[in-house]
């Protein structure tokens, strides 16, 4: 359903779909404690969904998810590529999840490579054609690679630290929130380093400058990034047009997950209120479309909300 939000309640394990005016969610994964079994989820950072072939008809919808610390992207291309970002360790990912990752539909599991370099964005092609059928008739080949980092933590063009957020242009280009460079780097397909495009001026409060960006996404209309400062508590607009510092578009916020509907409405998950505001084009205060009723793990409540979903 168009409007519809997905989030990653992260303290509650679970994801929640709320539907567009609804004063209540559902619990759609998770929801059974902190856990590794096959109906339980531990922490989870990001959800996204793939819609080959089908137009906002949920029950062919292939939900992939991973806890922490990477957090998922899935490319809505004919490629069917999955994009991950490993914000700490692999190793630590593939001890608990046992190699795998995980499809929810049918509790299927994606085997995958344990070459992944630590504090880097890596793609693996894990799907490369899909049915209308769901999950039991996608077709595995279980190959992936690094497409940004490799060398290891640092400050240099070619390093991350302790990346987060992860966007991926129509053009196969990809945005990072690397979050301890206090920036924003871009890598263009193939390339084998990234050019900084906003922030990396140290940490700081500064027009110039973040502190701890937690995700980043395109505003394809006015050409320009939108990051979850999530230090200074605020999100920043950024032309993507060689300029050297942002423009405040909210402020006073804990923010952290970003996304935007096709109206250019702009989605930030709240932690500290634990809640999702919608910000329609030129407001400032928002309205709460999730959540907003205190912490806890009722229904019309969330728990430290990470990421967020909105059906196109």
């Amino acid at each position: 359903q168009l409007g519809t939000v997905y989030v990653a309640d992260d303290e509650n394990d679970r994801i929640m779909r709320w539907p567009k005016g609804a004063t209540q969610g559902s619990v759609i994964v998770g929801g059974n404690g902190g856990g590794g079994q096959s109906n339980q989820l531990n922490g989870p950072e990001g959800s996204s969904f793939d819609r080959h072939d089908c137009d906002h008809c949920e029950e062919n919808i292939d939900w992939v998810l991973a806890s922490e610390p990477l957090i998922p992207f899935i490319s809505t291309g004919e490629t069917h590529s999955l994009f991950f970002m490993d914000t700490a360790n692999w190793k630590k990912f593939r001890n608990k999840l046992d190699e795998n990752l995980m499809i929810w539909n049918n509790n299927r599991l994606l085997n995958s490579t344990s070459a992944i370099e630590e504090y880097s964005a890596f793609i693996t092609k894990s799907i490369t054609s899909a049915t209308n059928e769901s999950v039991p008739h996608v077709k595995q080949t279980n190959t992936s690679y690094t497409i940004t980092g490799r060398n290891g933590q640092g400050y240099g063009i070619n390093q991350l630290s302790y990346p987060w957020g992860l966007y991926v242009d129509d053009d196969q280009t990809v945005y990072v929130a690397d979050q301890y460079n206090h920036r924003i780097v871009e890598w263009k397909s193939g390339a084998t380093s990234g050019q900084v495009v906003a922030g990396g001026n140290e940490e700081g409060s500064g027009d110039h400058q973040l502190s701890n960006p937690r995700d980043v996404i395109v505003d394809k209309e006015r050409d320009s990034l939108i990051i979850s400062d999530y230090s200074n508590e605020r999100v920043v607009q950024w032309p993507r047009r060689n300029e050297t510092s942002g423009e405040t578009i909210i402020s006073n916020i804990n923010c952290w997950g970003l996304t935007m509907d096709e109206n250019g409405s702009l989605y930030v998950a709240d932690i500290r209120n634990d809640e999702v505001r919608r910000y329609k084009k030129g407001e400032s205060q928002g309205t709460v479309v999730a959540g907003g009723n205190g912490r806890g793990n009722r229904f019309d409540q969330l728990s430290y909300p990470r990421y967020v979903f909105v059906d196109r």
